[in-house]
């Protein structure tokens, strides 16, 4: 079942200065159509809760919810996927898992691991990086940058939507648009930002 997949998927972030649901309605208010709820420091009963509101708050405003790993979670909250960033996941369970309506997301980090998400034929996309540094998600993988994702244009066979993450600021949108890959993933630079609705607003822009 082929799916929708945003060209901006924008992630929320554990912050000690503003909430999940402050980032996801300062998202939604400003445009987001694709929100990534990322939390990675509490506990079930607690995301539920406020994964329900954040789920209210994008029927209210249209836009996809997508969970960071919690797959487990999905029968009890109103989110439309999953994002797994475990490499190793056993892709094909947690579909078994969630059912074929669910979108799934899942991690590559370079062309091997990018194949074997594609090949894995039950995920809907794959965000692929990091392009750039990234203190959001600490990781020891070589950075892409604008060469590793003109790299995939060499390969015809990867047809999975792509979406460039790690590090991506407002004058990088145009240049890995570019290199044909689908869309790109944010988080940092729109939620440390001094005006994160202005931001919004201008990645949105210049995506679209």
């Amino acid at each position: 079942m082929k799916k929708y997949i945003s060209k901006f998927h924008y992630l929320t972030q554990d912050l000690p200065h503003r909430s999940h649901i402050e980032q996801a309605i300062v998202a939604c208010e400003a445009g987001a159509n694709w929100v990534q709820y990322r939390c990675l420091t509490k506990t079930d009963s607690d995301l539920i809760e406020e994964i329900n509101e954040i789920a209210t708050l994008c029927d209210d405003w249209g836009a996809t919810l997508i969970l960071t790993n919690h797959y487990h979670l999905l029968d009890k909250v109103d989110a439309q996927g999953v994002h797994i960033e475990d490499f190793d996941a056993d892709w094909a369970a947690i579909r078994e898992i969630i059912g074929d309506d669910k979108t799934m997301g899942a991690s590559a980090t370079n062309l091997e691991s990018l194949l074997k998400v594609q090949n894995s034929g039950v995920v809907d996309y794959c965000g692929y990086g990091p392009f750039a540094h990234t203190n959001t998600k600490p990781n020891n993988k070589p950075l892409l940058g604008f060469d590793g994702y003109r790299e995939l244009a060499k390969h015809p066979e990867i047809d999975i939507p792509v979406i460039a993450v790690g590090g991506i600021q407002l004058q990088d949108v145009e240049h890995l648009l570019e290199t044909g890959i689908h869309g790109i993933a944010v988080s940092a630079a729109i939620n440390l930002a001094v005006d994160p609705d202005q931001v919004v607003k201008e990645f949105y822009r210049r995506i679209y």
